[in-house]
């Protein structure tokens, strides 16, 4: 029996980035516009000393460097107000060098994270969390979408090209992945079902799928005899476990070694959808920058 083919996320990530680079390169040496060229900008704010926030923040910013991107990064004091965070986004808002603006999530919980996203300029939203680039995405309209979603449908189609009548079956329905990929699959003409806590049969309606997405933060929840022979896989949960020697590893929400002996194609975890969420990031802050003035995105090799 074959094993399924490997989706290198890491991969397909370093490329995507490359090609950023050369966008923003080609963006620089513009002429004919007001201003000539101009350099794509990506502020990220970071609210308190979250361990984990601080190393996405570090590598957003190595990446944002990389791509010759400005950068930069406001890291306000845990005891920060909402006013001040607020205050801190306007400001950001109003700063022409700036295109793309972060909030990194979580924030301290006595600030409302809806409205500190909310207050983000729509055109500026990168992480795509904004309420009208919510509703744009799901009328059909051009908008800013969320990252990793955005991550996981470059995957699919370079994987199986057009998916045009395929059946995707989505467990999860968070605002952050589930829902925004159902959009997107849609937009594809696949016939899509969200999946969730309250699903019946739920493994009955895992192998109904030509693409199966696993986005419920259950680690290995989803088991390989849940899943049909030649399925492609997308695992985007990360779960960390521990070992019997007491040490941890990440896992993803499907039971990977079990998958990998029925699946046509599947992402590992970690290496598969992780690293496509930073490369989508600067793919939006590309987007956002070049509609905020009216130029088409570089064509690049």
């Amino acid at each position: 029996m074959t094993e399924a083919a490997i989706i290198d996320g890491k991969a397909f990530a370093a490329d995507l980035r490359a090609r950023i680079g050369r966008e923003v390169a080609a963006l620089k040496a513009l002429s004919g516009v007001e201003g000539g060229g101009f350099t794509p900008g990506l502020a990220v704010v970071l609210v308190g000393e979250d361990p984990a926030s601080e190393i996405y923040v570090r590598n957003k910013g190595r990446a944002t460097a990389e791509a010759g991107m400005n950068g930069r990064e406001f890291h306000m004091a845990v005891t920060a107000s909402q006013e001040q965070v607020l205050a801190q986004v306007a400001a950001l808002n109003a700063d022409p060098a700036i295109d793309g603006i972060l909030v990194q999530l979580p924030l301290p919980e006595r600030i409302d994270a809806a409205a500190v996203l909310d207050a983000i300029d729509p055109a500026k939203d990168v992480d795509g969390f904004h309420i009208l680039n919510v509703g744009r995405l799901s009328v059909g309209h051009d908008a800013l979408v969320p990252c990793t979603p955005l991550g996981c449908i470059m995957m699919l189609k370079a994987r199986l090209g057009d998916l045009a009548g395929l059946e995707a079956v989505i467990v999860g329905r968070s605002n952050i992945v589930g829902k925004p990929l159902a959009q997107l699959l849609l937009a594809e003409n696949c016939t899509v079902t969200v999946a969730h806590s309250r699903t019946r049969d739920l493994p009955a309606v895992c192998r109904r799928a030509d693409i199966l997405i696993a986005a419920v933060g259950r680690p290995e929840m989803i088991r390989g005899d849940w899943i049909k022979p030649g399925v492609t896989v997308i695992d985007v949960g990360i779960n960390r476990i521990e070992k019997p020697d007491g040490k941890t590893r990440l896992v993803g929400d499907v039971a990977f070694a079990e998958a990998l002996s029925v699946a046509g194609a599947i992402t590992p975890v970690p290496g598969g959808v992780g690293p496509m969420t930073i490369a989508c990031l600067l793919h939006n802050t590309v987007t956002a920058a070049c509609r905020r003035r009216g130029v088409a995105r570089p064509v690049v090799d």
